[in-house]
């Protein structure tokens, strides 16, 4: 990390969590941001649902919620983008503040609830998008809404025409009674009519469904059934949780889902047994407390083909992304594998 980047965040610590995020967009924006580009070699590549990706490393939906800083992003290192949550109308999301730091366990809780521009302020940023980057959307659904499963469809079929991905986002624990869409009837409903909306779009998109950390091993294997049978490209595990084991912090008991170090181990955990219940066929994507090139192998080798971080970039910044992949290339080098793909699921064993 440089300097200049560490003065940065020891600057954006010193103010309310959401201001900092958002003037750190506008920095992004401005072009303050590190611009190794997307970096890759043919030890990193990676082949994701049909999608070709530079290297293994993502950024996870919320850190850039309306697609504001899409170009800077896909120079920041990152072999994909994941944009939004995006509902159908724009929605302010719960009251501030809403946003904590729990800096003694590497960690954030949030309930943002699904605060986003709206699906039409989406399109017109996705529209003007980077060429070359891998972008794709986490789909939402209005907190009032009559219909939450139609809003799902609704921004897909919007949307879809400026996206490589999809993802469903039933597992958001800040809007009331949405995780009640992960039960196998109302999701295998939902996914059905966003396969359909999927289907007619000029071109075809794999679309992946974002699962909850805190889910019975029943609800795992049943949720996996579905996936599978609606045709879903691949899971993401997982979202923040709800659990509050083990936290020192000051914000510990605030409402909200939780992320960052403390959810890697049960994340992980989730990751090894979707790894299994889908014998290692169902692409997966992990995601949780991710901080260091050592966490990003851990997930590979437990079952995930690619990655995603996000609330380790508060604490490391953006330079967390190539000490990653390069720390990931040393590690897969080392243990003799000519490819990421190799690792996946190699080490699924000791999660299980």
């Amino acid at each position: 990390m440089s300097r200049i980047e560490r003065a940065g965040l020891a600057l954006l610590r010193r103010m309310d969590p959401e201001r900092a995020h958002g003037l750190a967009l506008r920095a992004l924006r401005l072009g303050l941001g590190p611009a190794p580009g997307p970096l890759t070699s043919p030890r990193l590549a990676t082949a994701l649902a049909g999608l070709s990706l530079p290297n293994p490393v993502g950024l996870a939906a919320g850190f850039d919620k309306n697609a504001e800083a899409l170009t800077p992003l896909s120079r920041a290192g990152f072999g994909f983008l994941e944009v939004g949550a995006i509902t159908p109308r724009p929605q302010p999301g719960n009251p501030r503040p809403r946003l904590f730091r729990l800096p003694e366990d590497g960690a954030v809780i949030n309930r943002f609830g699904f605060n986003n521009a709206g699906m039409e302020a989406a399109y017109q940023a996705l529209s003007a998008r980077p060429a070359g980057a891998v972008i794709g959307l986490n789909l939402g659904a209005n907190k009032d809404s009559a219909d939450r499963a139609e809003d799902f469809v609704r921004v897909l079929a919007h949307c879809g025409p400026h996206l490589d991905f999809a993802t469903v986002n039933v597992s958001s624990p800040n809007t009331e009674n949405l995780r009640d869409l992960q039960g196998a009837e109302a999701l295998a409903a939902l996914l059905a009519g966003v396969m359909e909306a999927r289907d007619w779009l000029a071109r075809s998109i794999p679309v992946f469904l974002k699962i909850a950390p805190d889910l019975s091993d029943a609800a795992l294997s049943e949720i996996a059934d579905v996936a599978r049978q609606g045709g879903v490209a691949g899971i993401i595990a997982t979202n923040t949780t709800l659990a509050r084991d083990g936290l020192t912090g000051a914000h510990r008991a605030e409402a909200g889902g939780l992320s960052g170090a403390p959810v890697f181990q049960r994340s992980t955990q989730v990751l090894a047994k979707l790894s299994s219940l889908t014998a290692g066929r169902m692409p997966l994507i992990g995601v949780g407390g991710i901080g260091s090139a050592e966490d990003a192998y851990a997930k590979i080798r437990a079952g995930a083909t690619a990655v995603q971080l996000y609330t380790a970039l508060a604490y490391q910044g953006l330079s967390l992304v190539p000490r990653i992949l390069q720390g990931l290339e040393a590690r897969l080098e080392a243990d003799g594998f000519a490819n990421v793909a190799d690792a996946v699921g190699t080490g699924r064993e000791a999660w299980l």
